[in-house]
Formats: C-alpha cells, sequence, structure tokens
C-alpha cells in the first residue's frame, strides 16, 4: 500500500504547473536587477577600476621593496676586479700588475633586497586624495545607475503585469462578444433580428479576438523586457500577479509623498564629488613644482658561485630632487588640470539645475496621471451601468444589436484605460521619487 501512496505523491508533484509557484514580487524584482541587471554589473565594476586607481595613488606615499638578482661572468679588468673586491675577495696577488691588466674571468652572483622610502612627496599625497574623490563620484554614480535601473524595472514590472490584466480582460470581453454573436444568429434564424444585426455582432467580436491576439503578443513581449531587465534575458520562467494593484493601494501610496530636497541624488553627488576631484587635481599640478625627498637603502650580497650567497653589504641614503622646468610638461598638466576643474564645475550646476527641473516636471505629470486615473475610474462605472442598461433594454427588445454591441465596446475600453491609468500613476510615481532621490523600495507597499 505504500509503494503505490509514495507513486501517487510523486506524480502529482511533476504535474504541478509552472504557475503553482508564487508571483515574482517587486522587491525580488529590484534585488534581481541590483546584483544582476547589466547597467548595474557595469556601473559596479566600473567603480571598482576607479577604487583601484586610488589604489595605485599610493605609489608615491607608501614605500617600494624590491628583490634583485642577477648573474656575471666577465674579463674586464675593472669589473673583475670589482666583483672580486665585492666578494671579498681581494689579496696581496690581486695587485699584481699582470692580474689586474688581464684577470682571469670572474663570475659573480648578485642578490640584493631595495627599499625606496617617499619622504615628502607633496603631489602624491593631493593626488590621492583626488583618487579618493574620483572614487567616490564613481561610486554615487554607480547608485544613480542602480536608482534608474530600479525605475525601468518598475516600469517594466507593472507594464507586464498591465498585460495579463488587458489579456484577462479582453478574453471576457470575447467571450462575451461570443454569446452576443450566437444570440444574434439564433434571433436572426428566429425572424427576431435581421441578418445585418448577426453581421455586427461577427465584427465585433472579430475586433476583439484581434485586440486579444495583439494583446497576447506585447505580453510575452513584455515578459522578455522585463527579463531582460533583470539580467536574465533566457528566464522568463517567471510568473506574475494577474492584476495591477487596486485604485486604493494606488492611493495609499501616493499619500506618502516623497522629499522635497533633491540634494540627495546620486546623481548630484557624483557631480559634487568630481568637483572636489577636480580641483585637488588642480592642486596636485601645481604641487609638482615642490623639490621632493626620499630615502632608500640595500643590502646587497656577491658570490662567485651561488645567488644570495658571501657576506653581505648595506647601502642607505637620502635624495632630494627639484624639478621647476620639465619641458612645459608641467605647465600642460595645469592648464589642463584647471580645464577639467571648470567643466566639474559647470556639471554639478546643470545636474542641480537639472534635478530640480526633473522634479517639477515628474510631479506635474503626476497630478495629471492622478487626475486621469479619478475619470477612468468614474467612466467604468458609468460605461458599465450603461452596459447593464442597454442589456436590458435589448432583452426587452427596446434597443438593438448596434446599440448593445456599442455599450459592451465601451464597457470594454472603459475597464482597459482604468488599467492604463492605473499603471501610468505607478510609473508617474516612481519616476516622481527617482527625481527626488527617495528609495523606490517604498513601492514594494503595492505588493501587499
Amino acid at each position: 500500500m505504500l509503494r503505490p501512496t509514495l507513486l501517487a505523491a510523486l506524480t502529482l508533484t511533476a504535474a504541478t504547473p509552472a504557475r503553482a509557484q508564487a508571483p515574482l514580487t517587486l522587491g525580488e524584482a529590484f534585488r534581481r536587477a541590483d546584483s544582476a541587471a547589466f547597467a548595474n554589473r557595469i556601473a559596479i565594476a566600473g567603480a571598482r577600476a576607479q577604487g583601484a586607481q586610488a589604489t595605485s595613488a599610493l605609489q608615491g606615499i607608501l614605500p617600494t621593496v624590491r628583490a634583485e638578482g642577477g648573474y656575471v661572468r666577465t674579463d674586464n679588468p675593472l669589473a673583475a676586479f670589482g666583483y672580486t673586491l665585492q666578494q671579498r675577495g681581494v689579496s696581496l696577488a690581486s695587485f699584481d700588475p699582470a692580474n689586474l691588466n688581464y684577470p682571469a674571468a670572474v663570475t659573480n652572483w648578485n642578490g640584493g633586497l631595495v627599499a625606496e622610502v617617499p619622504l615628502i612627496n607633496v603631489d602624491a599625497w593631493i593626488g590621492r586624495s583626488a583618487a579618493a574623490s574620483a572614487t567616490a563620484a564613481a561610486d554615487a554614480a554607480s547608485g544613480w545607475t542602480r536608482e534608474t535601473t530600479r525605475a525601468d524595472v518598475a516600469r517594466a514590472y507593472f507594464g507586464a503585469i498591465l498585460t495579463r490584466e488587458s489579456v484577462h480582460t479582453l478574453e471576457a470581453a470575447t467571450a462575451a462578444g461570443k454569446a452576443h454573436l450566437r444570440q444574434a444568429q439564433s434571433m436572426v434564424t428566429n425572424g427576431l433580428a435581421t441578418r445585418s444585426d448577426a453581421l455586427l455582432a461577427s465584427v465585433q467580436e472579430g475586433q476583439l479576438e484581434a485586440q486579444l491576439v495583439g494583446a497576447r503578443g506585447n505580453a510575452a513581449i513584455a515578459r522578455q523586457q522585463l527579463a531582460l531587465l533583470l539580467g536574465s534575458p533566457d528566464d522568463s520562467t517567471f510568473t506574475l500577479p494577474d492584476s495591477l494593484p487596486s485604485v486604493v493601494q494606488i492611493r495609499s501610496l501616493l499619500a506618502a509623498s516623497p522629499s522635497d530636497s533633491a540634494a540627495d541624488r546620486f546623481d548630484v553627488a557624483a557631480a559634487r564629488f568630481g568637483v572636489e576631484a577636480s580641483e585637488s587635481d588642480v592642486r596636485r599640478a601645481k604641487a609638482r613644482y615642490l623639490p621632493r625627498l626620499n630615502g632608500f637603502g640595500r643590502f646587497d650580497w656577491n658570490s662567485p658561485d651561488q645567488l644570495f650567497g658571501g657576506q653581505s653589504s648595506y647601502t642607505v641614503g637620502l635624495m632630494a630632487s627639484w624639478t621647476p622646468f620639465a619641458g612645459a610638461s608641467e605647465i600642460g598638466d595645469r592648464h589642463a588640470a584647471q580645464g577639467r576643474a571648470d567643466a566639474a564645475r559647470a556639471r554639478v550646476e546643470a545636474a542641480v539645475a537639472g534635478a530640480m527641473l526633473e522634479r517639477r516636471a515628474t510631479r506635474t505629470r503626476l497630478a495629471v496621471a492622478t487626475a486621469q486615473l479619478d475619470i477612468a475610474e468614474l467612466s467604468v462605472a458609468q460605461g458599465a451601468e450603461a452596459h447593464r442598461i442597454v442589456a436590458k433594454k435589448y432583452a426587452g427588445g427596446l434597443a438593438t444589436v448596434a446599440e448593445l454591441l456599442s455599450a459592451a465596446a465601451l464597457d470594454t475600453q472603459t475597464r482597459l484605460g482604468l488599467s492604463e491609468a492605473r499603471f501610468q500613476v505607478i510609473v508617474a510615481d516612481a519616476a516622481t521619487r527617482q527625481a527626488a532621490g527617495t528609495d523606490l523600495m517604498a513601492l514594494t507597499v503595492l505588493e501587499n
């Protein structure tokens, strides 16, 4: 008895349809896009590369340590005597003129440990500060890309749900149209209606079928577009809710108005960090005229037969350098840095002005979309009531089939219009929040 029960359970599990899985939520779509969306991955990698440049700027600040090794065999008189001396092998016989002038070939294995220690390199320290600001700008730009991608995901996510809702609306309208067609054909057969009534019903039903085919195609495309935004274009097997949030849910979302300040927007912050980086770069270019002081030290081993063999020797010292003129390269560097700083200041002004304009524009579009939602909601109620009245009159023989079909078409279009209006309000609200620099995760309240 146990075996058949297990087989039945396995069969039911295998037969469970894919649509039984939980629908993809907006929050989960955001999280998937944050890590996998192509634009986000590009921006994150760019910020990481910029951060690596900031680390590279430490070259003029932190010590450099390296190991050296070499092999030489020579009978050059000066070199041969020098290597013999470095190996601590000089004797009285080494000063024999014949040995000095015609030495035997000498083999030298050299090993060394070298440390170079920057002491005073003002331009390197300022360059490090500029690189740090550039890294902060890249991180902020990556954040703005993430928010922009979230806005696109919200548009695609609710757009895909809109197409599903439209398909359901048109499927119901098509079923009603088929019923009207059957009724009209029956009335023609019984002599209660003319052939033109049946033809009108057939045309209406055909138009609904065409709309339904188009809606199903749009739904498939919308799913693929959402999958592309989520960074997995080959995986569109996720399920979505059957309908958009209700008008009540949408109005609850609108009640939580975003902040009036656009100062926290990531794109504005990136522009401000860009100004800091460019101004630091101007100071770095000017600091090239200052003297530099660096220290160094090394241990050397010289041996006739092994690397790092023999007795060691050390060398330590300081090196001061000053380059007041380097073929005009420092002049060009300073002018280029100044030009980049001027451009950065112009960019931050443009970013601030653009953010304020975008904020006003998105608020206007949200107000328009909200007004259109109110109209669409009223139109649905009126269209449904008109359809009900005409259908009742038609059943009593007081209205023609043309009037009935017209009322049904109007009812369908108002319902589609309400779906579109709800979608437009959600999209407008997302754009308003993005323009204000607030977190688009607030839209996830529409999931409940």
